[in-house]
């Protein structure tokens, strides 16, 4: 599946690890240019109310339109929660997703997202009962129009073709942390392209400080007149990957969004993915 065929922008903005800065730097992304906002409806890491709150403003100020925007959110299990939960601790796990996207709802002032990701399996040893139970939820969630898209997030190549068995159809999308040291995560990467899956990669660059570093990405962004942190976003962009960033600087902002235009040759790319991995 190629970039121009993506049921979503090029570039998603991560909110995660904000707080009370959440709002302004959602604000921030998408006067930018950001179209595409992650979060996640789990207090512990996220401020999905934040979110909200930039969403409001950028409405009110006739920037954009809830159309113009592709919003993505997740349904966290307990074992991933502070004390904050966006659900009843005791219902069961279909209960608790839609619960959990209500709650979703009224922070992001919606009634629809594009894409609702499980933030995760209930166990790193495999596919679950109970992540059976969870999906099929969130199927019905998008069957009632609730949600456009479905996804899974930090999950391993057993995961998900155990996933795939189990249920009809593949997810949209799947969410990782990428690691260059691991292939970025060139297993997990090759399932998706098999199954028409889209890989979002997170910690691009917080994960491969290495990377950064190396002389060869370093002779790559003299060649562009760049940075190398862009050189990763072109390289993600460059091998079907959609990218998240989650930086809190304005110009950086603009630089990641810049990074789209890049092009990198198809030998520039195979050198930044043989790295460390």
């Amino acid at each position: 599946m190629t970039a121009t065929n993506l049921p979503s922008p090029p570039f998603l903005y991560g909110t995660a690890w904000k707080e009370e800065r959440t709002a302004a730097l959602t604000e921030l992304a998408i006067r930018s240019g950001f179209r595409g906002i992650d979060t996640a409806n789990q207090r512990r890491h996220y401020f999905e109310a934040g979110v909200g709150e930039a969403l409001r403003a950028v409405y009110r100020a006739g920037l954009v339109r809830r159309e113009d925007l592709f919003l993505q959110t997740k349904f966290t299990y307990r074992n991933g929660q502070d004390h904050r939960l966006p659900y009843e601790p005791e219902a069961e796990p279909a209960v608790q997703v839609a619960q959990s996207l209500g709650s979703s709802f009224e922070h992001l002032e919606c009634e629809y997202v594009d894409s609702y990701v499980l933030h995760g399996p209930h166990t790193g040893h495999g596919w679950s009962e109970i992540d059976a139970e969870v999906w099929e939820a969130m199927i019905k969630e998008q069957k009632a129009g609730r949600t456009r898209l479905l996804g899974v997030s930090n999950v391993s190549l057993r995961h998900l073709k155990q996933l795939v068995a189990t249920h009809a159809g593949a997810p949209t999308f799947v969410q990782n942390r990428c690691y260059a040291q691991l292939g970025w995560d060139r297993e997990v990467r090759r399932f998706c392209k098999e199954h028409g899956i889209i890989y979002q990669g997170f910690s691009l660059l917080t994960a491969n400080v290495p990377v950064l570093r190396h002389p060869e990405v370093g002779r790559i962004a003299v060649r562009l007149q760049t940075s190398v942190a862009q050189i990763i976003f072109a390289f993600a962009r460059k091998v079907e990957m959609l990218p998240l960033t989650g930086t809190s600087d304005p110009k950086h902002m603009k630089r990641d969004l810049e990074a789209l235009a890049l092009d990198l040759t198809t030998e520039e790319a195979q050198v930044i993915e043989s790295l460390f991995g």
